[in-house]
């Protein structure tokens, strides 16, 4: 491959490499993404956005997790690439229809200046059934507000799907003094979530809740877009919160909403850090060995 041209961009921390590919030129293998997103002998990233055209849309995201997986959707990220189209002038339109891995999204633009300030995502409804979850067993049933025992915790918790799975844990810890490194890893991988899942510790604050996140194929992320809704919707089902709260990270805070069609609504900053170009000979040599 020759030199290829990157930027960095950040949701409220959680941070990705983007490629512009309107044409379909890059190829991507899972070794070099991980390389890419490797913060020590690469860019650096909690995942990577390749961005190109869609037939019956404006844009897709092709999105990937740390390391070089394929993920469904991904609400911090989405709201980068609506920054990128629009401030390199490849839309000048404020309302957006990305397709993602988990289907359709709608995107507003919030300018000032003719910057993006900030973007709201319309992340579709939660599934709340074990079987689209997934989660053990694959019924109809659902796992909303119950006992949850695993990784040395015995915790209330929820899991459900905003397109891709997570279990958010209601916790009575100050998640800030969990081991969120031994737990996260744990429970992602639990065998009762055939897909893995991403893992919320969430404790309620005066105008919402505080989460620290375990992001599935990553690690722990300062903010997690798909994290704030699904923890949003589930702490309103257990009663700590309204339909619309603030959700606060370590990176930042999300504002989420759940209308009353059930649809739930996120609202974010973006930030443009850097743009550059990666090396032809790096880019070579990262297809045949991944740092770590």
């Amino acid at each position: 491959m020759d030199e290829l041209e990157i930027a960095k961009y950040h949701g409220a921390g959680n941070d990705f490499v983007m490629i512009e590919d309107l044409e379909g030129r890059v190829s991507l293998s899972p070794r070099l993404v991980a390389a890419l997103c490797d913060r020590h002998r690469g860019v650096g990233a909690d995942g990577l956005i390749r961005v190109t055209g869609a037939d019956d849309a404006d844009f897709f995201m092709d999105y990937y997790n740390a390391e070089g997986a394929t993920a469904e959707m991904c609400g911090n990220g989405i709201r980068c690439l609506a920054k990128l189209v629009y401030e390199r002038g490849l839309t000048d339109k404020t309302e957006l229809a990305v397709v993602t891995r988990a289907g359709l999204k709608h995107v507003s633009l919030d300018l000032a200046g003719g910057r993006v300030r900030g973007v709201t995502v319309d992340m579709g409804t939660p599934s709340f059934a074990r079987r689209e979850i997934p989660m053990q067993p694959l019924d109809d049933e659902t796992f909303l507000g119950e006992s949850f025992e695993g990784a040395g915790l015995s915790v209330k918790a929820s899991a459900l799907s905003m397109g891709n799975p997570h279990l958010v844990l209601f916790v009575d810890e100050d998640p800030d003094r969990m081991d969120v490194h031994r737990i996260g890893p744990a429970l992602e991988t639990d065998e009762r979530f055939p897909n893995r899942t991403n893992v919320e510790f969430v404790v309620p604050e005066e105008d919402g809740v505080r989460v620290r996140v375990w992001e599935r194929g990553v690690g722990e992320t300062m903010a997690c877009g798909t994290g704030a809704c699904a923890t949003l919707v589930a702490a309103h089902l257990a009663g700590l919160v309204p339909r619309r709260a603030r959700v606060h990270f370590p990176g930042g805070t999300l504002d989420v909403s759940w209308a009353p069609d059930d649809h739930v609504m996120l609202t974010g900053p973006a930030e443009r850090v850097f743009e550059g170009t990666v090396d032809a000979g790096w880019l070579r040599e990262a297809e045949k060995e991944v740092a770590g």
